[in-house]
C-alpha cells in the first residue's frame, strides 16, 4: 500500500462526490481520513442508493465506494452544541479540514476558517465549491453537470443543432477530476506548512476546474473571437488525420496525427489506398491542408469498409497515433489498463467483491491499491476514544443526540 501520506490526519465534513473524492485519494496514499456524517441519515450519497436512484442490486454502492474508500466514519449532529464541541475536539488533532458546505452554512454551523483556527492554528482549511468562494454565486450550490460541464464552456463546445447540448460523459465526471485536484492542493499546502510553518486556506471550484480543462479552447476563442465548437472543428477541412471515423459495425476509431503529411504515406498504405500518396490533391503538406475536407471524405469511405476489430488488427504497425473508441466495459477490461493496475479490487463490509478505478498517481512504479468505504458511523466510538472521550461521556452524547 502507498504510504506517502502516512501520519496525515484529515477531518472531512462533506457529502456526495466532489470533495469526498479528494480525501479518498489521500486515503489511497495512506492518510487517516475521519469522515463526519449527518447523525441520522449519513452522507446524502447513501440516500441516493436507498431511494433507488442508483442500482444497488449487486450489494454494493459503487459511487459511494469510489469517493469514500479507505475512510473512517462518525455520525455527529453539528447543529447541537455538544456535537459541534466534539467536532472541534477532533479538529485539534488533525492536519487538514475538508468541506464542501456553502459559506453561509459553514458560518451558521460555526465551522468556518476562524472557528477551526481558534482551536488549531496550524490546520489547513480546504473548501470545494461549485462556483468559487467569492462573487454573486458564492453561496449558490451546484453539481458537476452545472458548474463543471455546462457553465465552464464544455457543454457549449459539444453543442450542435442536430444533437443539442451533449450530456456529461458520466456521473461524477467533474467531481472526480476536481477531487484529484483538491488532493494535489492539499499535498502542496502540507509541503508549504512543513517548509514555512504557515497553514494555507485552499480553494478549488468545479467552475474553475472546468475552465482549466477547457483552458486551451478558451484561449484560442479569445484569440479568434469565436466560441469553440468541437463538431465544427471536426466536420470542416483542416487536418483529416485528426478526429473520429465510423467503422462498418458502427463503432469508431480515433486518429490524432497532428503532423498530417508526415504520416500520410504510411497511413495510406495501412488503409489499403497507396494510390492516395501520389494524388495531386494530397501530395504535399500544402495540398493536403487545402483539400482536407476531400481527404476526410475518402478516409470516411475507407474506414466504413471494415469492422473496428479488423482495423485494430490492421493498424498495429502504423506509425501515427490512433486508438479505438471504447465503452466503459471495454476500458475496464483493457489489457493496457490491467497491466498498469488501473483497476483495483475491493470488498464491502458485507463481503461483496467489486472493482474500482485506481487513483491515477503511482509511486515507486507500483499500482495504487484501495480499500472499501466505511459503514455509517462504523468508527464513531473508536475516533472518540482516540481523542480521550470515555465511554460514560460517549453514552451521554448519544443520549442527547449529539452523536450517533
Amino acid at each position: 500500500m502507498v504510504q506517502s501520506m502516512k501520519g496525515v490526519r484529515v477531518l472531512e465534513v462533506a457529502e456526495h462526490t466532489f470533495v469526498p473524492a479528494a480525501s479518498a485519494v489521500l486515503a489511497d496514499w495512506g492518510a487517516d481520513i475521519i469522515k463526519v456524517e449527518h447523525a441520522e441519515r449519513g452522507d446524502a450519497m447513501r440516500g441516493l442508493g436507498r431511494t433507488g436512484v442508483l442500482d444497488l442490486s449487486k450489494g454494493v454502492h459503487v459511487i459511494l465506494e469510489h469517493s469514500n474508500r479507505g475512510k473512517r466514519s462518525i455520525g455527529i449532529d453539528l447543529a447541537k452544541p455538544e456535537g459541534l464541541k466534539i467536532l472541534l475536539e477532533i479538529a485539534k488533532t488533525v492536519d487538514v479540514f475538508l468541506t464542501n458546505k456553502l459559506p453561509a452554512t459553514l458560518a451558521k454551523l460555526g465551522i468556518d476558517v476562524d472557528d477551526l483556527r481558534a482551536v488549531n492554528p496550524k490546520i489547513i482549511y480546504v473548501r470545494g465549491t461549485a462556483f468559487g468562494p467569492r462573487g454573486p454565486d458564492a453561496n449558490r450550490g451546484g453539481y458537476d453537470m452545472t458548474a463543471f460541464w455546462c457553465r465552464s464552456g464544455t457543454g457549449g463546445a459539444l453543442t450542435s443543432k442536430e444533437l443539442g447540448v451533449a450530456p456529461q460523459a458520466g456521473p461524477a465526471y467533474g467531481d472526480s477530476l476536481g477531487g484529484m485536484t483538491i488532493a494535489g492542493g492539499i499535498a502542496a499546502a502540507l509541503f508549504q506548512r512543513e517548509r514555512t510553518g504557515e497553514a494555507a486556506v485552499v480553494d478549488v471550484s468545479l467552475l474553475g476546474m472546468g475552465m482549466w480543462a477547457m483552458s486551451s479552447a478558451i484561449a484560442l476563442s479569445l484569440q479568434t473571437g469565436h466560441p469553440w465548437n468541437t463538431f465544427s472543428m471536426q466536420s470542416g477541412g483542416g487536418n483529416p488525420l485528426t478526429g473520429t471515423y465510423r467503422t462498418r459495425d458502427d463503432r469508431h476509431i480515433c486518429f490524432v496525427m497532428l503532423q498530417a503529411f508526415h504520416y500520410w504515406s504510411d497511413f495510406c498504405e495501412h488503409i489499403g489506398r497507396k494510390d492516395l500518396i501520389a494524388d495531386s490533391r494530397f501530395d504535399s503538406h500544402e495540398n493536403l491542408a487545402a483539400n482536407g475536407a476531400a481527404a476526410r471524405e475518402v478516409i470516411a469511405e475507407e474506414m466504413a469498409k471494415r469492422t473496428l476489430e479488423e482495423w485494430i488488427a490492421r493498424l498495429q504497425t502504423m506509425k501515427g497515433q490512433w486508438t479505438p473508441v471504447q465503452n466503459t466495459l471495454e476500458v475496464a477490461a483493457d489489457a493496457q489498463a490491467r497491466a498498469n493496475g488501473y483497476m483495483q479490487p475491493a470488498t464491502t463490509a458485507g463481503g461483496t467483491e467489486f472493482e474500482l478505478v485506481a487513483s491515477p498517481v503511482q509511486f515507486d512504479e507500483q499500482p495504487t491499491k484501495t480499500s472499501r468505504s466505511p459503514e455509517f458511523n462504523e468508527h464513531g466510538d473508536e475516533i472518540l476514544q482516540e481523542i480521550g472521550v470515555d465511554m460514560d461521556r460517549i453514552i451521554e452524547l448519544k443520549a442527547c443526540g449529539a452523536i450517533t
